[in-house]
């Protein structure tokens, strides 16, 4: 199990980068636009530079649902292949049954 405030610091960085996202995008489209000036896209590079880090998808980590777990993520699921593996055994995963052939 992860600690949990490493849980909740990625939890805060998801609400972060869902407050951030529309302004980060236009910043953004703005920098890699042919119609702007290059004056626009200095300006909009360095306002995009002032926004928090944080705010950054990339810097949202995949963690499992059940245990905070961070490695072997399975995205379909949203486990970590610990907790996919007890949940299949157990039935608890719909259409997911153990390989046989």
């Amino acid at each position: 199990m992860a600690k949990k405030s490493t849980i909740e610091k990625n939890e805060r960085r998801k609400r972060m980068v869902a407050q951030q996202a529309a302004k980060r995008k236009a910043l953004a489209d703005t920098v890699r636009s042919v119609k702007a000036t290059d004056e626009e896209k200095r300006a909009a590079q360095v306002a995009l530079q002032k926004l928090p880090r944080n705010g950054a998808a990339a810097r949202v980590r995949n963690r499992c649902q059940m245990t905070g777990r961070s490695r072997a993520y399975i995205a379909a699921f949203g486990l970590s292949r610990i907790a996919f593996r007890e949940m299949a055994l157990q039935g608890l995963l719909p259409g997911v049954r153990k390989a046989s052939w």
